[in-house]
């Protein structure tokens, strides 16, 4: 009784994703699989989750080998995936949701709905999930969304479960509580397999930790015995400083200043409230928040891609919340956006392309009516050899680039040049050790020269190690601030929840 892959090779047209990796996972074990972005894990998985067909090599499920790529036949054979993007449907109920594509029949057409509710609260009740049938999904915080992903995977009795990147956006005290779910899945003879880039969390839950490389594995080690340095060598093949170094903050004047402001989201619901705060010149503050409680619209107003409602944005004591994006980009800000791929690249663009995309229109490429593309050129590779972006020439398209790697692009774009102000949007999402090592260091060093910076990240221990004060949002407000050399993750965290405030 086990899953297994065995000598799995996949090759794609410019790359060998999986270069005979094997992996296995026993009823009753925790198995973590490490690796960078481009690593081989997600490939991988698909693979084993029946999205691809190896060229070579089998997936075994307790003695059986299943066969071409099919999803369906990987979940008739007990295995499950809780996705890192829950697969939920907002408007249905939690039942309506872990029912889909398996609804009890009154009948011939009609949906038993109590049957189906009942289904939820017996394995709710039974892995103590804690989730009411009846809640609509679009209303549940996204700690109780990851759970009913979970119920959704043991109704259709699974025996292996395979969770991707489970708590990227969970709050600390949501972690602890997911981390007790999956040791009684444990308990009751589930396999998992875990898969993140926080290696704190690996040797937490781990059982055993299987580290892959430029698709192929490279050590399995015991998380009892192995440090977290040693681990993200293995990761990454050369020695990783896992701590953020930098000298005491000495902030200066106020660069920016957000007075009462207040933006609607799409859905022209308020999402921010009446935020006011400011970031001096030298200093990082950071806003920590659960994805969804008004960071995202906030920075895009920063920036001028969203209108406020009300409210002041001022840089530099001058007011900037009409201003379109580039006048705000020429008066010195930087901005990293939070989803590269959708707001800061190009990706059928170059390297080069995407390294000039938001200065092509002034010298030394601008020539009036043409562009200077050897100067470009010349600036792109300048770029790519000091901020370490690994990519065989500047004239690819930016999409051949690991996530990583193009991230450090938009970093080496945005930092290029005299800077007053860094907005950085969640600035090493999706990014692996070595590179956010890298991206860390260039922020602080922002700092260092002047530059009032304002992080805003979901991952807790990135604000903490970063920033010299913390805000926290909630439900469009400002929850709490906090000193990050005094306040724990557990006090910032119930902040986070919405326990606390500003006072407390």
């Amino acid at each position: 009784m086990a899953l297994e892959l065995r000598g799995i090779t996949k090759r794609f047209p410019t790359v060998i994703a999986n270069d005979d990796v094997s992996l296995s996972v026993m009823p009753g074990e925790i198995v973590a699989l490490l690796g960078e972005n481009g690593a081989g894990k997600s490939t991988l998985m698909n693979i084993l989750f029946g999205l691809y067909t190896p060229d070579e090599g089998k997936v075994i499920v307790d003695g059986q080998e299943l066969g071409h790529a099919d999803p369906g036949a990987a979940i008739a054979a007990g295995v499950g995936m809780v996705h890192q993007h829950f697969m939920l449907v907002p408007v249905f109920t939690v039942a309506e949701n872990v029912i889909l594509g398996l609804e009890p029949l009154k009948g011939v057409d009609w949906i038993d709905r109590k049957t189906a509710r009942e289904i939820v609260a017996e394995v709710s009740d039974r892995y103590n999930l804690s989730v009411n049938p009846d809640a609509l999904v679009e209303d549940l915080p996204v700690g109780v969304q990851q759970r009913v992903e979970i119920i959704k995977v043991l109704v259709r009795d699974a025996r292996y479960i395979i969770f991707d990147e489970p708590t990227a956006v969970l709050t600390p005290q949501e972690v602890e509580e997911f981390f007790q779910i999956v040791r009684e899945l444990r308990e009751d003879g589930k396999g998992v397999i875990f898969i993140s880039h926080k290696l704190s969390e690996a040797l937490e839950i781990a059982d055993r930790i299987v580290v892959l490389r430029d698709g192929k594995s490279v050590g399995e080690t015991d998380p009892k015995t192995v440090t977290r340095e040693q681990l993200a060598e293995l990761m990454v093949g050369r020695p990783v400083l896992l701590r953020v170094e930098k000298a005491e903050a000495t902030p200066g004047d106020v660069v920016l200043s957000v007075e009462n402001l207040v933006v609607l989201d799409d859905r022209a619901h308020r999402t921010v409230d009446g935020v006011s705060f400011e970031v001096r010149s030298g200093e990082i503050v950071g806003i920590a928040g659960v994805q969804g409680n008004g960071q995202t619209e906030l920075v895009e107003s920063i920036v001028g891609m969203r209108p406020s409602l009300a409210g002041l944005v001022l840089i530099d004591g001058e007011e900037v919340t009409k201003d379109r994006p580039r006048k705000i980009h020429q008066n010195g800000v930087a901005h990293v956006p939070e989803d590269r791929q959708e707001s800061g690249l190009v990706l059928d663009f170059t390297v080069t392309e995407n390294m000039v995309l938001d200065s092509y229109y002034d010298p030394p490429y601008s020539r009036g009516v043409s562009m200077d593309w050897n100067a470009a050129t010349e600036a792109s590779q300048r770029l790519v050899d000091e901020y370490d972006v690994k990519t065989t020439r500047v004239d690819v398209p930016v999409s051949t680039l690991s996530g990583g790697n193009q991230q450090k692009v938009i970093v080496a774009r945005e930092f290029d040049r005299d800077v007053r102000l860094v907005v950085a949007a969640q600035p090493t999402r999706g990014v692996d050790v070595g590179s956010i090592e890298y991206i860390h260091a260039r922020i602080v060093e922002e700092r260092d020269h002047g530059a009032a910076v304002l992080i805003v990240s979901s991952e807790l221990d990135e604000v903490t190690a970063l920033s010299d004060r913390v805000l926290v949002m909630y439900k469009g407000r400002l929850a709490g601030e906090f000193d990050p050399k005094s306040a724990t993750n557990t006090e910032i965290g119930l902040a986070m929840l919405g326990s606390g405030g500003l006072d407390g």
